[in-house]
């Protein structure tokens, strides 16, 4: 599975603690991550993340490409509700992307623990069904 990072600077923190947290179910899968979030979760585990751009330079539309064809599997954004962003029309085009391609996404920790709890018990299964249609579709 490809499972995506993204948390806005006061949610840093939360985010690598979360990471940790799950470091194991986490290990087996491709992860990808806007640029200072990657860089944090790298240095607090021994997990390896693709990092994208930060999300004021692109990061959020990078993943949200990603989404778009089909290399997305799951996103996990801790966003910062009480302060404005720079790039929220970014951020709301990202989201709108998990809405329209059926990508789960969770926005805050209590939410990520349970997309996470059922990754673990392998309720994702349903994504490599998606992701064979698509490609039968695009070879024929």
């Amino acid at each position: 599975m490809n499972i995506a990072f993204i948390a806005h600077d006061k949610k840093k923190d939360d985010m690598v603690q979360f990471v940790i947290a799950y470091e194991q179910v986490l290990s087996g899968h491709q992860l990808y991550s806007t640029g200072t979030t990657g860089k944090r979760i790298m240095e607090a585990t021994a997990l390896k993340v693709h990092r994208c751009q930060s999300g004021p330079l692109g990061g959020d539309q990078q993943i949200g490409a990603m989404i778009a064809e089909n290399q997305m599997d799951c996103v996990i954004f801790f966003k910062d509700p009480l302060t404005a962003q720079p790039h929220e029309p970014d951020i709301t085009a990202l989201i709108r992307l998990c809405d329209v391609y059926c990508i789960p996404l969770a926005t805050n920790i209590a939410t990520a623990e349970i997309l996470l709890r059922g990754l673990q018990r392998g309720d994702f299964q349903w994504r490599e069904i998606v992701k064979g249609k698509t490609k039968d579709a695009e070879s024929s």
